[in-house]
């Protein structure tokens, strides 16, 4: 039961030997103590400037990579611009050179008919001269198979070239 009523002597003891605790404790303790503390606090100021500065970096590295995206994407659409104007391009020109090609397939077509037509009504003119010259001979044969009328036609012609 001492230690539920403390005599005067062990009060005596314990203050001393908690004088001398917080005097140790002082002497060696607090000052380690408290650089550690000053040193964790210091270190934790600067993993937190350096968190700010890495966000900002982050923020910085994020805006360049919108900005980046932003450019990519505009010059996607030029490029796809430009393509559909080549495209576009390419697609008259091809469309212009069929249009001349087909003119000009119809102009020798054209020609072509004109050219078979002509040798075709020079034939018709050679076959209907043919014909005619020798109908021609047939009635000059039958004209001219008696001999009266035979010297007769022989006349008319000196006589006319006579003229000519």
């Amino acid at each position: 039961m001492e230690l539920v009523k403390p005599a005067i002597g062990l009060l005596f003891w314990m203050l001393i030997s908690f004088g001398a605790l917080l005097f140790i404790l002082s002497k060696f303790a607090w000052p380690a103590i408290t650089k550690a503390l000053k040193e964790r606090e210091k270190s934790i100021e600067e993993a937190l400037h350096l968190a700010e500065t890495a966000r900002g970096e982050m923020k910085k590295l994020k805006f360049d990579n919108e900005q980046l995206l932003k450019e990519a994407k505009e010059e996607r659409d030029a490029i796809l611009k430009d393509a559909r104007k080549i495209k576009d391009s390419i697609v008259n020109e091809a469309h212009n050179k069929a249009h001349l090609e087909y003119e000009r397939m119809i102009e020798v077509a054209r020609e072509g008919i004109k050219n078979e037509k002509m040798a075709a009504i020079t034939e018709l003119k050679n076959q209907l001269a043919i014909l005619s010259i020798e109908v021609a001979e047939k009635i000059l044969r039958e004209e001219l198979s008696k001999d009266k009328k035979q010297d007769q036609y022989v006349k008319s012609l000196v006589d006319e070239m006579k003229f000519n």
